[in-house]
């Protein structure tokens, strides 16, 4: 296992745990946690290209925000934000994307047909003599 890996589930089990009633200083380290989670799949993606992806996870980065934290006052509207990043971030973890390496290997095996005219096939006449 990576270390990616390794922190994009822990990320998502303090989001698990976060949904029980638990003090203070655990949501402080859970948005801490939680952005440096996102800051580093926002800065993988952009480096990939995949802007996409990034955007959802700009989003996660600022409703987490330890430095200028977004206060939402009742329980009941963080337990689904919360089970949805846990969400996204296991599926990050274990999604298994295909290896360009693997897929050139399989490219390379399969020959191309050669394509053949009728002019270039050598035909066996057979002439019966009388």
């Amino acid at each position: 296992m990576n270390a990616k890996k390794i922190i994009f589930i822990v990320c998502s089990i303090c989001c698990f745990v976060a949904i029980l009633k638990l003090p203070i200083e655990f949501y402080t380290f859970l948005r801490t946690i939680v952005s440096l989670g996102a800051a580093l799949l926002i800065y993988s993606w952009i480096k990939q290209k995949n802007y996409s992806l990034a955007i959802i996870f700009v989003l996660v980065l600022i409703l987490f925000n330890p430095l200028f934290p977004i206060y939402l006052h009742r329980k009941s509207i963080w337990i689904p934000l919360d089970i949805l990043t846990g969400l996204l971030f296991l599926i990050i973890a274990f999604y298994k994307k295909s290896e360009p390496a693997k897929q050139a290997e399989k490219t390379a095996e399969i020959l191309p047909v050669q394509k053949t005219y009728s002019r270039d096939r050598i035909v066996s006449v057979k002439r019966e003599i009388q």
